[in-house]
């Protein structure tokens, strides 16, 4: 009986090895040089993404989750700029102005909103779904782009809380910054002029 086990155990092991062999790496495009004028494809293993998933599972709660997606954005940031240009981006629009590889609001709002439909994709988001890119405009001339995730919720019928998860604040391959989407609307964000 315990052979018999023993035999079953491996040869479930090994039909999951095989399926999970069977996947192929994900790709992403990835915008860059501002206003996606660029984009690259940047691929990720799925040992990657399997440590990915690993972090994303550690979520107990919709903050966890979202504390978690920070670092992650920031490992798959990372992981893009061994494949691409990227990894000259520089906080905001002006550091790194004239590099190839720079990315604007817009390149971060659409790269960072593409990792996330992956990672949604792959059903590493338990308590988010990824919502439409947003746009503030705080003056005429001054408008911004961000990714946003929206809490999963059973009783609000539009969906719970709204969250931007905006990469353009730091240095490349830190943490996304992740606040409300109100809070981010009226402004709040690291300043990086």
């Amino acid at each position: 009986m315990r052979a018999r086990r023993r035999l079953l155990a491996a040869s479930l092991c090994a039909v999951a090895l095989a399926g999970g062999a069977a996947r192929a790496d994900e790709q992403v495009t990835i915008c860059y040089n501002y206003g996606c004028l660029a984009q690259a494809e940047v691929s990720f293993s799925e040992a990657q993404l399997a440590d990915v998933a690993a972090r994303l599972l550690r979520a107990d709660s919709p903050p966890a989750e979202r504390a978690i997606v920070a670092q992650v954005m920031g490992q798959l940031y990372r992981w893009a700029g061994e494949q691409s240009p990227i990894w000259a981006d520089r906080p905001g629009d002006y550091l790194d102005f004239g590099e190839n590889g720079m990315m604007d609001c817009i390149d971060h709002a659409t790269s960072t909103t593409r990792l996330l439909e992956m990672l949604a994709a792959r059903g590493m988001l338990r308590f988010h779904v990824v919502d439409p890119i947003r746009r503030r405009v705080r003056w005429v001339f001054a408008q911004h782009f961000s990714a946003v995730l929206r809490e999963r919720s059973e009783e609000a019928p539009d969906g719970g809380a709204r969250f931007v998860v905006d990469t353009w604040f730091g240095e490349h391959g830190d943490p996304a910054v992740v606040l409300p989407l109100e809070d981010w609307l009226n402004g709040e964000g690291p300043n990086v002029s």
